[in-house]
C-alpha cells in the first residue's frame, strides 16, 4: 500500500490480486446477495483508491482493508436496517473450515458429501448474529488475528474474542445437530 500511495500503480494491482477473493467472499457471505456484495466490494476498492494519499501504516494492510469493508457494511445497514447495524456495534478460536474433511480422493460420493457439508456450514454461518458472523468471516476468510478483527471492527480484543468464540460454539452445535439427524 505504501508503494501504491507513492505512485506505483502496479502495487495496486498486487493488492487487488491478493485481497480480491477474500474481500468479495466476506461481502457475499455477509449480505447473501451477489449484486449487493459486488456494489459494496467495488465501493471499498474505490474508497481505497481515493484514500491512498492519506494512508499511514497503523496496522497490517488486511486490517485496514477490512476496517473499510466493515464501515461500508455498517453504512449500508444503517440506511436499510438500523437495528441490524446496531447489532454490529452493541453485541458483545478454532477453525471450523479445517474440520471439514479433505477430499483426498475424487470419488463422486466423497465429492458430493464434501459439497453437502460445506453447504451446511454456509447455511449455519448465515444464521449467526451479524457481529459474530463478521468476526468468524474475518478470521476464516482473511486469516485475521483477534487484534486485527478488533481493530477492523472498532471493538476491544475481548469483544472480538467473545464474538468469535460464540460464533464457533454456535456453528459446532448446529453442525453436530445436523450429524445427529443423519
Amino acid at each position: 500500500m505504501l508503494r501504491f500511495r507513492d505512485g506505483d500503480a502496479a502495487a495496486f494491482d498486487e493488492l487487488y490480486r491478493r485481497h480480491r477473493p477474500g474481500l468479495y467472499r466476506y461481502f457475499i457471505r455477509q449480505t447473501g446477495s451477489a449484486p449487493l456484495a459486488e456494489e459494496l466490494y467495488q465501493d471499498v476498492w474505490m474508497k481505497l483508491i481515493r484514500a491512498k494519499d492519506r494512508y499511514e501504516v497503523r496496522a497490517k494492510f488486511t486490517t485496514y482493508l477490512y476496517h473499510m469493508a466493515h464501515n461500508r457494511l455498517i453504512d449500508y445497514y444503517r440506511r436499510k436496517s438500523p437495528e441490524l447495524a446496531n447489532s454490529f456495534v452493541d453485541e458483545d478460536g478454532e477453525s471450523l473450515w479445517e474440520q471439514m474433511p479433505e477430499d483426498a480422493t475424487h470419488e463422486p460420493d466423497q465429492v458430493v458429501e464434501r459439497q453437502f457439508k460445506m453447504e451446511e456450514l454456509k447455511q449455519a454461518i448465515d444464521t449467526l448474529p451479524e457481529a459474530q458472523k463478521e468476526a468468524f468471516l474475518m478470521r476464516e476468510e482473511a486469516g485475521m488475528s483477534l487484534d486485527e478483527i478488533a481493530e477492523a471492527t472498532g471493538v476491544n480484543r475481548e469483544t472480538a474474542k467473545s464474538r468469535l468464540r460464540y460464533a464457533v460454539a454456535k456453528l459446532r452445535k448446529m453442525l453436530e445437530g445436523l450429524e445427529e439427524e443423519e
